[in-house]
């Protein structure tokens, strides 16, 4: 199984390794090393993760406030979206259409 990316995802990491960059770039290569672990693990588990409201499965980053938004398909895990974990339950939501 492959990763696949929504194609705002890649806005959604760069919008927050931009704010971690300002801070410094150690805790910006952190964010970026523990979301792809992150997507590492759901590609090699994705069944161990709980499902969120919209019946996707949701993965939290731990040493930050973010999490992200996936699906298992028949040949790759989808992910929809990555966002801070109090932001609105609705960001991202139109990115994925049953």
């Amino acid at each position: 199984m492959e990763p696949r990316f929504h194609r705002l995802v890649q806005a959604d990491l760069n919008k927050i390794l931009s704010k971690y960059s300002e801070i410094s770039a150690d805790l910006s290569d952190g964010f970026y090393y523990e979301f792809m672990e992150g997507v590492r693990l759901v590609v090699v588990q994705p069944t161990m993760f709980h499902f969120d409201a919209l019946g996707l499965r949701r993965y939290n980053l731990k040493r930050f406030p973010y999490h992200f938004l996936f699906d298992v398909q028949s040949d790759c895990v989808r992910v929809w979206v990555l966002r801070h974990d109090k932001q609105r339950p609705v960001f991202g939501v139109r990115r994925f259409a049953r």
